[in-house]
C-alpha cells in the first residue's frame, strides 16, 4: 500500500502486495507489570521453563554485549538476550538490560531496561514491558526453585550479601514461598543500603528478625542459606566461609573463590554451555581452564565435574542433592528464555485485564 492506506499497482495495473497500515504495540510500565505479577505464580513459570529446557525446546542465542565507562569512569553495560520456547505453543523475544555502577549513587536502580515478546507469525515487537522489575522477579524465581528442589528441607535463616533491587525481590519471594523463614542477614558494602533494606523489611513483615551483619563473611556464616547478589568482579568468598550443611546460591558474578567450587558437595547450574561461554563470570573461567568439567566428565585432582542443571534434576534426568555436612551451590548464568516466559505470562494477564497502552508505532 501506499504510506496513507491507498493501493499501489504494478507495471501492469494489478495491486501489489496489500499491507497492514496499524503496527501496535502495547507498552506497559512497571506498576502495571508488578499488578500482572502478583496474578501469577512466578516460581511455577521457571520450573516449566526450566523443564522445557532440558527437553530441548528453548532457542537460546549468544547475548549481545558492549561495556564502557561512563564520565563518572563507572564500568557501564549493556546486555541484549534474545531467547525462544518452541514447541506446540512457541514464545519468542528480547530483554534489553542496561546497567552502570554508578546509578544508585544517583538514586537510581543499577540496572533497568525493557522486555519484548514478538509475535510469532509476523516477528514484529508486539509486547513492552518494564524490565527491571521482571528482571529481579525471574532471578529471584529461580533462587527459590533451586531452594526447593536442592537446598535444606528446612530453611529458616537467610543471608544477603548486595543489599539492592536483586535483594528485595528475593525477600518478596522468600516470605511469600518460604514460610518458615524468622531470620533475615543483611550485608553490603554500602552500610546505609543494608540500614536502608533492614528498614525496608520490617515495614512490610514485622514478624521477621533482620540483622545487619559487620562483614560479609560473618553474614554468610549466620545461615544456612546464603544468597550473593553483588557485583564484584573479584572472587573473595571461600568455602570456610559457609556453615557444614549450607546452601549457596551464586546469583552474581564473581564472588565465590575457586575453593568453594571444588570442594562443594554439589554444583548446580541452569546451562553449561552459557556459562562455559562466558569467561567473566568465575565458573566460566573455570570450565575454560578445565578445573571444573560439565556433568559426567573426569577432573583432575582438585577439580570437579558439575552435577547437572536444576532443568536436568526437576525432570527427574538427574539427582536432586541436598547439603548434608558440606556446600551445595547453584551457579545460574541468567537464561533469556525465563525473562521472555515471565514477559509473555505477564502480557497474558495484561491482556486478560486490561492493562498497558496500545500505541500504534506507524503513528497512522
Amino acid at each position: 500500500r501506499h504510506p496513507r492506506g491507498r493501493p499501489c499497482t504494478g507495471g501492469r495495473g494489478r495491486p501489489e502486495e496489500v499491507f497492514q497500515v496499524t503496527e501496535d504495540i502495547v507498552i506497559l510500565h512497571r506498576a502495571d507489570a508488578r499488578r500482572c505479577a502478583e496474578l501469577l505464580d512466578p516460581v511455577a513459570v521457571v520450573e516449566s521453563v526450566l523443564r522445557r529446557h532440558a527437553d530441548g525446546q528453548v532457542l537460546l542465542p549468544a547475548e549481545g554485549y558492549m561495556a564502557w565507562n561512563n564520565s563518572q569512569g563507572a564500568y557501564s553495560r549493556s546486555i541484549a538476550m534474545l531467547g525462544a520456547l518452541t514447541g506446540s505453543d512457541p514464545v519468542y523475544g528480547l530483554k534489553l538490560i542496561n546497567a552502570a555502577v554508578s546509578n544508585p549513587a544517583e538514586g537510581m536502580e543499577r540496572a533497568g531496561g525493557i522486555s519484548v515478546v514478538f509475535d510469532p507469525e509476523t516477528a514484529r515487537p508486539r509486547f513492552i514491558a518494564e524490565a527491571g522489575y521482571l528482571s529481579g522477579l525471574r532471578t529471584a524465581a529461580y533462587t527459590i526453585a533451586s531452594l526447593r528442589t536442592l537446598g535444606p528441607e528446612r530453611i529458616d535463616e537467610v543471608a544477603l550479601i548486595g543489599c539492592g533491587a536483586l535483594a528485595r525481590a528475593h525477600l518478596e519471594l522468600i516470605t511469600r514461598y518460604l514460610p518458615d523463614t524468622t531470620g533475615i542477614h543483611l550485608f553490603d558494602l554500602d552500610a546505609a543500603r543494608s540500614a536502608e533494606l533492614r528498614s525496608w523489611t520490617l515495614q512490610r513483615w514485622p514478624h521477621l528478625t533482620v540483622s545487619v551483619a559487620p562483614t560479609a563473611c560473618a553474614c554468610a556464616r549466620a545461615a544456612g542459606v546464603v544468597v550473593f547478589l553483588t557485583v564484584s568482579d573479584e572472587p573473595y568468598a571461600g568455602l570456610d566461609w559457609f556453615r557444614p550443611g549450607a546452601f549457596v546460591a551464586h546469583v552474581s558474578l564473581d564472588d565465590l573463590r575457586p575453593d568453594v567450587f571444588a570442594g562443594a558437595e554439589a554444583v548446580f547450574v541452569d546451562d553449561v554451555g552459557l556459562i562455559r561461554d562466558n569467561p567473566r563470570r568465575i565458573l566460566g573461567r573455570l570450565i575454560q581452564e578445565g578445573v571444573v568439567l560439565p556433568p559426567d566428565g573426569t577432573a583432575a585432582d582438585g577439580g570437579r565435574a558439575l552435577n547437572g542443571t536444576l532443568g536436568e534434576v526437576l525432570l527427574g534426568r538427574r539427582a536432586p542433592v541436598r547439603p548434608t555436612g558440606g556446600v551445595v551451590v547453584s551457579n545460574p548464568f541468567g537464561m533469556s528464555v525465563l525473562d521472555v516466559a515471565m514477559v509473555a505470562e505477564v502480557r497474558r494477564v495484561a491482556t486478560e485485564t486490561g492493562l498497558g497502552q496500545r500505541v500504534d508505532l506507524l503513528g497512522e
